[in-house]
């Protein structure tokens, strides 16, 4: 079912149960190990570039316009195209297509720590799903993914997971920047000692940035599937060295 995407109304027109899918998949406590991960923000933190709410906001709307919305969300979104539809096991192009998502974005994600937190916490959502619900095309998929033709990296599985839950390709999109900025907002609040209140303005003002970061990869092919956020990438690149280090990413 429709999730109003190029609806004017902006009305949800999905079923209870794909909306509480998406609840659940947007949900800090799913066990994939988002929790663990800060994708360079530690290194901001020890390096004095974040120290307040503010600084905060301003990184997490960086993130979402430079990385997520030219990035994971097309992939996200071709995953969930080619799912979708699919009949199951046999239908090979699309199983093909989102092994395409997949690699694309790895080959597009310059750090090493990101692509590695993406595969972890990807193979996570995976298991959990296949452990939750019987589809013999995520288990195609989880397939290729052991034969190395995908890494599993989590947009392309989120795609693939809400498409064959039937949560709509543009609401999968919004669960994966409300998850990708409360994880980082709740790494924050260990790392800076930010008040629960202060942390919940950050996700409030970071709405309409994420809502702009859905649309921007609404068009976007894989071909134009182009992150770019170079002190991110240095700042990854320098928290892999770090000698101490409380989140893996």
């Amino acid at each position: 079912m429709s999730d109003g995407e190029g609806d004017s109304t902006g009305e949800s027109r999905q079923s209870d149960t794909a909306v509480l899918e998406s609840l659940r998949l947007a949900d800090s406590s799913l066990p994939v190990g988002t929790d663990s991960v800060s994708y360079g923000l530690e290194t901001f933190i020890a390096a004095d570039r974040v120290g307040d709410a503010d600084d905060l906001a301003a990184l997490l709307e960086t993130y979402l316009r430079r990385q997520l919305g030219p990035g994971d969300l097309v992939a996200l979104r071709a995953a969930h195209a080619a799912a979708r539809d699919a009949s199951g096991r046999e239908d090979e192009d699309a199983l093909a297509a989102v092994c395409r998502a997949d690699r694309r974005l790895v080959a597009v994600t310059l750090p090493a720590e990101f692509r590695e937190s993406a595969t972890r916490t990807g193979g996570r959502l995976l298991s959990l799903q296949r452990e939750l619900r019987e589809d013999s095309f995520v288990e195609a998929y989880a397939e290729s993914v052991a034969d190395g033709d995908a890494a599993g990296v989590y947009p392309a599985v989120l795609g693939l997971v809400a498409a064959r839950t039937g949560v709509g390709e543009r609401r999968a999109c919004l669960v994966a920047c409300q998850e990708f900025v409360t994880a980082l907002a709740g790494a924050a609040q260990r790392l800076l000692g930010l008040g629960h209140t202060d942390v919940q303005r950050v996700v409030v003002a970071c709405q309409p940035t994420m809502e702009a970061a859905v649309a921007d990869s609404a068009d976007r092919s894989l071909a134009e599937m182009t992150p770019f956020a170079p002190l991110v990438d240095v700042q990854s690149a320098a928290h892999e060295r770090a000698d101490r280090r409380l989140f893996s990413s």
